[in-house]
């Protein structure tokens, strides 16, 4: 179809109907995109669904996989709608893809820290290093990872933060949510104080939480940690379910502190001694 006629004299009725025939073929490939996505990223989540209900896959596994199955779909609807809108206007695609071939071999040799994303990313998955909703320290970031991709993987901060670290980037992971972890907490009491009186009340605190659920093992109160320039520090240990330290330790903290004040032993805390001179 040639928009223009002999010599320089554009063809307005070719035109028109380009615009119309190509519009109607744009139209309809838009739609059915967006008709296929919606559908095919509910039918890659239901069937990993019930592949994990089959063999027992973790929650934070079946995230996982639910994510890098989507993402893969989504890159080649992407590049299949591509590909068709450019064939509906008329643009040939093999002349494209040879040109794409040439310049992709040009700047691979640029492109290695991509490479190294995908092929790092690959292995993260592979082996399993990190999952959605672990607790890990990657890539110079700690949080709750929300998503492992191909490229990137999505690290959430405490602080509300969302880190995407390149994969290349993730030269070690510690994760912390594989197994129980463990609830400590340093108590100080002042060096006038007995210290087996001390150690006394603060194991029948740490006896009560035994009861807690989410205590794994003890807690137990193991002695005397360090002597301070003001305080004597006791230390209390035990094993918790993953993630749940943090509120055990708090837990116990408060009630600690509570017991102490009604025992009469004295947690130590600055003082500041004014000494006036008279002239």
């Amino acid at each position: 179809m040639n928009l223009f006629e002999e010599g320089l004299d554009f063809n307005f009725d070719v035109l028109v109907e380009w615009l119309i025939t190509g519009g109607l073929k744009i139209a309809v490939i838009l739609i059915a995109f967006a008709i296929i996505k919606p559908l095919g990223t509910k039918a890659i989540e239901a069937a990993i669904n019930r592949m994990s209900q089959q063999r027992n896959i973790t929650d934070g596994r079946n995230k996982t996989l639910q994510k890098v199955a989507v993402n893969l779909f989504s890159y080649v609807l992407l590049f299949i709608l591509v590909m068709m809108l450019l064939s509906a206007v008329n643009i040939e695609i093999g002349p494209l893809l040879a040109g794409a071939g040439i310049l992709g071999l040009a700047i691979g040799f640029g492109a290695q820290g991509l490479v190294s994303d995908i092929v790092t990313g690959f292995f993260l998955l592979i082996e399993r290093q990190i999952e959605v909703d672990d607790y890990v320290t990657a890539g110079g970031y700690d949080g709750i990872v929300e998503e492992v991709g191909i490229r990137t993987t999505k690290i959430r901060s405490f602080d509300g933060t969302l880190n995407f670290v390149p994969n290349r980037n993730i030269v070690g992971v510690a994760n912390h949510s594989r197994g129980n972890m463990r609830a400590l907490v340093d108590i100080g009491i002042g060096y006038d104080e007995n210290i087996d009186e001390a150690m006394a009340v603060l194991q029948k605190v740490a006896d009560q939480f035994t009861e807690d659920e989410r205590f794994v093992e003890g807690p137990n109160v193991l002695g005397v940690q360090s002597l301070g320039s003001s305080d004597v520090v006791i230390r209390i240990l035990g094993k918790t379910e993953n993630m749940e330290q943090w509120a055990v330790e708090r837990d116990m903290r408060k009630a600690m502190k509570e017991a102490l004040d009604a025992a009469d032993i004295e947690i130590p805390f600055p003082h500041q001694v004014y000494i006036q001179k008279e002239s």
